[in-house]
């Protein structure tokens, strides 16, 4: 009698494959374990035990395995059903979402490559002969394959070892060089409180015998006479030129107090214990009609404006799920935001959080895994970017899904190309678990879903503190620039507003969605503009690096002295990023510290924290920056945002331009006045009559939403239609041409729904890759499972035709 198991494998295969095994590792193996199994002519990879059963292969000899790694399961029964409920929905093979689902660690295959970490003493004496040899080999070259492992041991089963190594910290896998991160903290200086009345302070000086004291003094009156700001101890020394000593003695006398900034606004009050969070009214309010709507639905939407105090609500909500005993996820759209929460949730959970995202070692990543599975205390609640979706939970009972409506939360590429919102709410149903999606401007379909009943609905109206909405004032450009009231790309209204923050020691964001210095470079004489020769896009320019640059494949060529076409000296720039806005505000305000926030800024992994902690540490007095600063983000002090420029987004060839407008407008506007000073938000627009722009400033969502569903509805959109878009690249443009106008025409013979395309593009090439595009649209009455596996019968068959078997084709469900 014959022995099988079905095995996933980490590659992009449509397909379980069924390996042979003897009966006493039959009665071991249990779904959920990995085993490491041949594949192929020569590679082993590592697979998962997903069944056990006793049927052969009908089309191929069953393989045997090469071993087991686990010894009890590591994933369980409801991941491995979300996992084949994602591939089914999305149309993704399931070998791409156990490979997006694992941390890589866990991933070991015969390609892998090990390194030695750097380790100051461990005990040889601890280590099996096998593991020694590996060791050994490590100390005379830098790095291995996992195959060459398999040769120096002479045999097939290395995996483990290689687990238990890695486990010991002995090696680590290629990809993690790790930088550690502590956020600066500067120390900053006040007088003790009894000295501020003045009878005190007069006594206070007369009383100090040493001059240097004296000047110290009277350095700290000074800059706190000039600037409306804390004083900071550098500072300070640097102003009196007394030695630090000096400055110590004065604290050790109760003189001065030395403090600091701390990240978070929770902590301003010294003498509140944080154990116990005191909900405002309408906080409270809000949270019961939480409790209400949980009684009835699964789902609930809490609409608050920007500020409003949500994170509070979650708190108060995630403390009554941890006392039932059950586990909790809070998904945010932006690893930066991570950054902030924890530091949010640790003081009132201490231990019990865990974080999880890509900027994770995998070292980091394999434990807060283990801790989940184990439900141990210290990943109670587990906060992370979408990949957290897929940590195996045993125990889900509340799921937090924080600015919902951020496009962030659908994966783009590689596939599984899901949207962690949709996939967390199915996750939660097999657990029984409640939802809360928060945001300030919800998506147009989750507050459709709330209008028909699918949802609840809480709204929160008013900001925390009863702190008013920042006061919105809109500049035409066309007006301004018609009466000469323009500096370079600033109105003279929004320049006024900026020296009037400054000089009120408040800080400023400004809002450009678009990063380098301008987006064309064109020659005067003939209009000729450099294009990227591998992409249909003009190369943009960088000037800090002197150089045009491509954003889709990162081509670069120094910039040119002449015009490439016509050889005319007279190129220039057309259009602004970022970058210009960095260097106008530089010429405007030499004195002050501006500095940049986008992708060219934040490389590293640590690259955002340190702009963000220079923010909150009041280093930075403005701060210019692309989409990155619209994510809930929280700075006392900035009492001024600028939008430069509101019209680019607006006509984004794309469905929900005015929708996704609408909200990053109002998300960049939330960053000002989050205290208590009203705020102030101008917004540069050449026409400030449009619909959009005017529901930003009366913040009114809920026109906004009636005007885009009424369009959605009569152009066959979401929420009233499911969208499929079918992606089709190849580097010669007749073949993708042919290829995709077969597959639309057998689709549109198959298919009794709106098919359109295929279709160009804005950008149809990308590195030397022409694009053609094909959408579908599936009405909500239509069967979803029934389209989708004759576009998947479609799609399988245009395979076949061997002139057509080398075009890439993707399938994007939902992709909006």
């Amino acid at each position: 009698m014959n022995f099988f198991i079905e095995v996933i494998i980490p590659l992009s295969l449509p397909k379980t494959f069924t390996y042979k095994v003897l009966k006493q590792e039959y009665l071991f193996i249990k779904k959920g374990m990995r085993v490491a199994v041949p594949f192929g002519k020569n590679k082993i990879y590592t697979g998962l035990v997903i069944d056990l059963h006793q049927v052969a292969p009908t089309l191929y000899e069953a393989k045997e395995i090469h071993e087991i790694i686990d010894e009890k399961p590591i994933v369980n029964e409801e991941q491995i059903r979300h996992w084949f409920w994602i591939s089914e929905y999305y149309m993704c093979a399931i070998g791409d979402v156990y490979r997006g689902a694992m941390p890589s660690a866990l991933l070991l295959e015969s390609e892998t490559i090990i390194t030695p970490k750097i380790i100051t003493s461990f005990d040889a004496n601890s280590l099996t002969d096998d593991e020694f040899l590996v060791y050994e080999a490590l100390q005379h070259q830098s790095s291995l394959r996992i195959q060459d492992v398999i040769s120096i041991l002479n045999r097939k089963t290395v995996l483990p070892i290689i687990q238990k190594l890695i486990n010991k910290e002995i090696i680590s896998l290629h990809e993690e060089i790790q930088e550690e991160y502590k956020p600066k903290l500067v120390k900053y200086i006040r007088l003790n409180e009894e000295y501020n009345k003045e009878e005190k302070l007069i006594e206070l000086l007369n009383s100090q015998k040493s001059e240097k004291r004296k000047s110290l003094l009277l350095s700290y009156f000074q800059l706190k006479g000039q600037k409306n700001k804390p004083v900071a101890s550098k500072q300070l020394l640097e102003l009196s030129t007394v030695s630090p000593s000096i400055l110590k003695a004065l604290i050790n006398g109760k003189i001065f107090k030395e403090y600091v900034i701390q990240e978070d606004r929770v902590n301003f009050d010294e003498n509140k214990k944080e154990t116990n969070l005191q909900l405002s009214d309408p906080q409270q309010k809000a949270f019961d009609e939480l409790e209400h709507e949980f009684l009835i639905k699964e789902v609930c939407l809490l609409h608050g404006i920007t500020a409003s105090g949500k994170t509070e609500i979650y708190i108060k909500q995630i403390e009554n799920y941890l006392s039932k005993g059950k586990q909790v996820l809070y998904l945010l759209p932006e690893i930066a935001l991570t950054t902030q929460l924890v530091t949010r949730l640790t003081k009132y959970f201490g231990n019990k959080v865990a974080v999880f995202h890509s900027k994770y070692s995998n070292n980091e990543r394999v434990e807060v895994w283990q801790n989940v599975l184990n439900n141990s205390e210290n990943a109670q609640i587990v906060i992370g970017a979408r990949s957290a979706l897929f940590l195996p939970f045993s125990n889900l009972g509340f799921i937090i899904i924080d600015e919902e409506h951020e496009q962030t939360f659908k994966q783009q590429d590689p596939a599984p190309r899901y949207h962690a919102r949709d996939a967390a709410i199915v996750l939660a149903s097999y657990f029984d678990a409640k939802i809360v999606l928060g945001s300030a401007t919800p998506s147009v379909e989750s507050f459709y879903n709330t209008t028909i009943g699918k949802y609840g609905l809480v709204s929160l109206d008013q900001r925390f503190g009863n702190f008013k909405l920042p006061i919105i004032e809109l500049v035409d450009l066309k007006d301004s620039y018609f009466r000469k009231r323009m500096k370079g790309h600033f109105s003279l209204t929004l320049l006024e507003k900026i020296s009037e923050a400054l000089s009120n020691g408040e800080q400023i964001i400004l809002f450009q969605n678009r990063r380098g210095f301008s987006p064309i470079l064109e020659c005067s004489t003939c209009g000729h503009v450099p294009q990227c020769p591998q992409c249909d896009v003009s190369l943009t320019y960088h000037k800090i690096k002197n150089q045009l640059r491509c954003h889709y494949c990162s081509y670069s060529i120094a910039k040119p002295t002449n015009c490439h076409a016509c050889s005319s000296v007279d190129l220039e720039t057309k259009g602004f990023g970022t970058e210009q806005i960095e260097m106008e505000l530089a010429e405007l305000f030499p004195q002050r510290n501006i500095k940049r926030m986008d992708q060219d800024t934040t490389r590293g992994k640590y690259s955002f924290e340190k702009i963000i902690d220079g923010f909150k540490n009041r280093e930075i007095d403005i701060l210019v920056g692309t989409q990155m600063l619209a994510k809930g983000l929280d700075f006392e002090n900035v009492s001024l945002v600028g939008i430069m420029n509101a019209d680019t987004m607006l006509y984004h060839p794309d469905f929900r331009a005015f929708e996704r407008s609408f909200q990053m407008l109002t998300q960049v506007s939330g960053r000002s006045g989050r205290a208590e000073k009203r705020g102030k938000v101008v917004i540069q627009t050449y026409n400030p009559l449009h619909n959009v722009i005017q529901q930003v400033t009366h913040t009114d969502y809920m026109g906004m939403y009636t005007e885009q569903l009424y369009e959605r509805q009569i152009y066959k959109y979401p929420p009233f239609f499911r969208l499929i878009k079918i992606t089709l690249k190849h580097r010669e443009f007749e073949k993708v041409k042919e290829g995709s106008m077969w597959l639309f025409q057998v689709l549109l013979q198959n298919l009794k729904i709106p098919v359109l395309g295929p279709e160009e593009p804005a950008i149809s090439r990308i590195r030397n890759e022409y694009i053609r595009t094909i959408l579908i649209k599936i009405p909500a009455e239509t069967s979803l499972q029934g389209t989708k596996k004759t576009i998947q019968k479609i799609l399988n068959s245009f395979d076949v035709v061997a002139q057509y078997r080398s075009i890439k084709v993707t399938v994007n469900v939902d992709f909006y």
